[in-house]
């Protein structure tokens, strides 16, 4: 699940994380990113739950108003939307996910801690079009159950904001991790299948050890390999000083350069997209443009001297 997109985006909060503590050694800073990946891990069970969660309430809001009929003598006919929404056969499938419960026992965290939240962001999903058109169609197939959980998802889980305060208060780290951690759990929904049962295995927490290696030895070489960085940096820098230059803008191209010295394997142009993108996210409203045109000159002179060969 821990791709490299969220790997370089970690070790950039990291890296920063590391300049801002002095005393720290690399060794424990190189913990500190173990933890960040794993919480995010973490997260993505988190938010799988919370479509477990959400099931459980419709079938609690189901048997209360069926049981309410019952005392007044109302017969319900058929399944009521609160029901439907209890009887979604992608949602029952991982209801039984054997790897989402036991995460959900040993990590002892569990969506009915915030169920104004849960009971809010529910309502939206059963007031909305989206849920109100699946219950016209009549569909009830696997494959239409499974579409929409997917939707409801996409909707009303990625870019809420009201998500911001509530996973602040669980953990620092996964602010900054629900957008990428939000396609994996899209991913996820789109890789069961009606024959799935509750051995089906979830995204592993990385794609492949290479990915793992790839984060520590990214991490270690950026701050092990700084002040030759920094002299790069430093050195091609034009019309600026370098202490003119924003701390973000230098840590960002550190680790860029990092990466392209040490990975012959990674496409320079991967590198460039990949940095380029953090820095519109972290840096300047310009940042992205002054980095991208500093390493487009610091390669060509690094391709000149055959320090690369890529």
């Amino acid at each position: 699940m821990i791709n490299r997109e969220l790997i370089r985006l970690k070790i950039v909060q990291l890296v920063y994380a590391y300049y801002q503590n002095e005393g720290k050694t690399i060794d424990t800073a190189e913990k500190e990113l173990d933890f960040s990946l794993a919480k995010a891990y973490e997260l993505y069970h988190y938010l799988l739950s919370l479509l477990v969660s959400m099931r459980r309430l419709a079938a609690r809001k189901d048997e209360s108003m069926r049981a309410r009929n019952q005392r007044l003598g109302t017969k319900v006919e058929g399944l009521t939307p609160d029901g439907q929404f209890a009887a979604n056969r992608f949602l029952l499938q991982l209801d039984e996910n054997k790897q989402l419960l036991e995460y959900i026992e040993k990590q002892k965290k569990e969506w009915i801690e915030e169920e104004a939240f849960v009971k809010k962001l529910y309502t939206q999903c059963v007031e909305s079009d989206i849920y109100q058109m699946y219950l016209t169609k009549e569909d009830f197939s696997y494959d239409a159950d499974r579409e929409l959980i997917r939707k409801l998802y996409k909707t009303y889980v990625c870019n809420n904001e009201d998500f911001d305060s509530l996973l602040e208060d669980h953990s620092l780290y996964w602010n900054d991790d629900k957008d990428i951690v939000d396609s994996f759990v899209l991913k996820t929904i789109k890789r069961f299948t009606e024959e799935s049962t509750a051995d089906q295995s979830l995204l592993p927490e990385y794609a492949s050890e290479e990915d793992h290696d790839f984060a520590r030895q990214l991490f270690r070489a950026t701050l092990e390999q700084a002040d030759e960085a920094r002299k790069l940096i430093k050195e091609n820098s034009k019309n600026w000083e370098f202490n003119r230059l924003a701390f973000m803008d230098v840590l960002i191209m550190q680790i860029a350069l990092a990466e392209i010295m040490n990975f012959p394997s990674i496409p320079v142009n991967v590198t460039f997209n990949e940095y380029l993108d953090i820095a519109k996210m972290y840096s300047t409203p310009r940042s992205a443009s002054y980095i991208n045109g500093m390493l487009d000159h610091i390669v060509k002179k690094l391709r000149e001297e055959k320090k690369i060969l890529k």
